[in-house]
């Protein structure tokens, strides 16, 4: 590509030194940050003529310029690199999604009588913090039943132990009441630590301890006290048994597995701590398309970390980091204690890996689900594509064929319609192809394009068989006419719609799916939609739908022609005969499992051919 002076003079003077850089576009915006060891090998690496991703493509398209920032180290240009993505949010950068700050726990530990809020920020401030959390809910859930088993304070009394009456939380056991001098400070310290242990997992020196008080009670005639005691074991015990025991080993290690689709990625953690696993979080990340797996782990990693309260001695991965050592190291540093990165191939942690990566895809699908019935998102999709197809109007009704078949047997195409972005399935149909022989798609597509637009027409002239009503589905024309392919399968769309006079009226487009081009007629240069465009989770979504249609037909075609091969290899049976035999016994294993008197109850099936059938089958 042709670059600018400015840019060029940047390229031929870049340092050869471990440090960050900063791509800016025209504006002045920045727009992706990166770290090197060698500054000047790696950032005119993205010049170069050849460059795989689609996405460094539209990156280097838009650079205007260029800044760097020397460093001394590896760990140095990690940490910088880090904290310029987290300030300034790039567009083309791996990103934790939202730009919010996620929710923690804050223990107040330097207050006499330390109280428990959520907050969004972890100050320096000598507070114990746990997180971050991706659910606000989920927090306040966690500690309204912690609250339960510890009653800490929640009011902003100052406590002397010589109020005259607590208030109403003590008197449903919500409060301790160490404003009365119920509980001391040394008690109520205690609980807060208890409390702390338990958000760690560590809940066995909390049972020991309360068990020892229980009983030292009991001996003491301390009935209420030993009781009180009771009830808060008997509350811990409902909670742990909720925490699923993974193993026998007394460690503490977060599982970090992901799931990816159509330009989407979902990160899920396991926290597991003295061998159980104590809870889960889902992460969504931006900016990941086109990214290898390496990058991603790696990014998240070094995002999560940064924010976490607490750092495990061992984090298992699902595939290995080019800068293990250095993300190792800086974990370090943040423990204080040595820290694993680890990548399980078999055995109990790699069964968790798996659990995980199982949990990360679950929570993918939910949220393209939700995504795709949020009627904004829809409206903004059908927008950005009458914007970018320069279509007349919203394509409000859009319709996509594709076809299937296997080495060209029971090749049949599908047509699924989206009205308003939605799938609109009792509009969908599909067409055995007929007159094609062997595997041709394009004639294939062309058979059932035209079969299509001759029902419309059929429908406009009233063609139609005395009493038939008119199929809505062909009645109406589509807003886009969508076909799964290159420019071939567009070339063929085009002729159809000009047989039927249709070319000024239904504006046609194909998708080809190795880098999600969309091809118009008459334009050499295909469009790339931005990969976190809702247009094309649009035309993703309605690609995908046709593909999963034509398939599904496909399979019941090639059944059904298994089927009526073995049956027609059979002498005395033909058409007829095979027809009336699967209408009584369903399919080949039910006639197998049919008696021969059975058999003979079907019209034309003699006992001659009854036990021929038996012997063949």
């Amino acid at each position: 590509m042709a670059l600018s002076e400015h840019l060029q003079h940047i390229l031929e003077t870049l340092p050869a030194r471990p440090g960050c850089y900063l791509m800016k576009d025209s504006a002045g915006q920045i727009i992706y940050v990166g770290k090197a060891v060698n500054l000047r090998n790696r950032v005119r690496s993205y010049f170069h003529e050849h460059v795989d991703s689609p996405k460094t493509v539209q990156l280097v398209k838009r650079i205007a310029d260029l800044e760097t920032i020397v460093v001394n180290s590896e760990l140095e240009a990690l940490i910088l690199e880090m904290n310029l993505i987290k300030k300034h949010r790039p567009k083309y950068n791996i990103r934790l999604k939202d730009d919010k700050r996620y929710p923690y726990v804050k223990v107040h530990w330097a207050d006499p009588f330390p109280k428990v809020t959520v907050t969004r920020r972890m100050d320096q401030d000598g507070a114990r913090y746990f997180g971050p959390y991706t659910s606000v809910w989920a927090v306040h859930q966690t500690l309204g039943l912690l609250r339960k088993i510890f009653p800490y304070l929640t009011c902003d009394r100052i406590i002397t132990g010589h109020d005259p009456r607590a208030c109403l939380y003590y008197d449903i056991k919500l409060c301790c009441a160490p404003c009365i001098g119920v509980t001391s400070k040394e008690e109520y310290r205690a609980m807060i630590d208890d409390l702390c242990k338990f958000l760690q997992g560590r809940t066995e020196p909390v049972v020991k301890r309360l068990r020892a008080e229980m009983m030292q009670a009991s001996e003491g005639l301390e009935y209420e006290k030993a009781a009180a005691i009771r009830d808060q074991l008997l509350a811990i015990d409902r909670v742990v048994e909720k925490q699923k025991v993974i193993t026998a080993e007394q460690v503490d290690s977060d599982v970090i597995a992901f799931a990816r689709d159509k330009g989407d990625t979902c990160g899920q953690i396991f926290f597991i701590r003295a061998g159980k696993l104590i809870g889960r979080e889902t992460f969504m990340l931006e900016g990941t398309e086109d990214e290898d797996s390496q990058n991603i782990v790696a990014q998240f990693l070094t995002q999560f970390y940064e924010e976490a309260a607490f750092v495990p001695q061992e984090v298992l991965l699902p595939n290995e980091i080019a800068e293990a050592e250095i993300v190792a190291q800086w974990l370090r540093g943040k423990r204080g204690d040595k820290v694993t990165l680890s990548v399980p191939h078999r055995g109990p942690k790699h069964d968790l890996l798996n659990l995980a990566a199982e949990n990360a895809a679950e929570a993918l699908r939910q949220f393209q689900t939700q995504r795709e019935s949020d009627t904004g998102k829809l409206v903004e999709g059908m927008a950005e594509l009458q914007t970018a197809l320069s279509l007349p109007h919203l394509p409000a009704r859009i319709e996509c064929f594709d076809i299937s078949h296997t080495q060209g047997v029971a090749t049949v195409a599908s047509m699924v319609v989206f009205t308003q972005g939605k799938p609109h399935k009792a509009h969908y149909r599909t067409f055995n192809i007929r007159s094609v022989s062997g595997p041709d798609d394009f004639m294939s597509m062309t058979e059932a394009l035209t079969r299509r637009f001759q029902r419309w027409k059929d429908t406009q002239q009233a063609k139609l068989a005395p009493g038939k009503k008119p199929d809505e589905s062909f009645a109406m024309l589509p807003d886009l006419l969508l076909i799964d392919g290159g420019k071939g399968q567009l070339g063929m769309a085009v002729d159809v719609l000009k047989e039927f006079g249709l070319s000024d009226r239904v504006p046609v487009a194909s998708l080809a799916k190795q880098q999600e081009e969309i091809f118009l007629p008459g334009q050499s240069n295909s469009i790339m939609l931005p990969r976190v465009s809702q247009g094309l989770y649009l035309v993703q979504r309605v690609r995908d739908e046709a593909h999963r249609f034509a398939i599904t037909h496909h399979r019941g075609q090639r059944n059904k022609l298994g089927i009526a091969s073995r049956l027609d290899s059979i002498p005395g049976i033909g058409p007829g005969r095979r027809r009336a035999l699967l209408k009584k016994f369903g399919d080949v294993e039910g006639i197998r499992s049919a008696s021969i008197e059975q058999l003979k109850k079907v019209p034309g099936i003699s006992e001659v051919v009854a036990k021929a059938i038996k012997e063949n089958l």
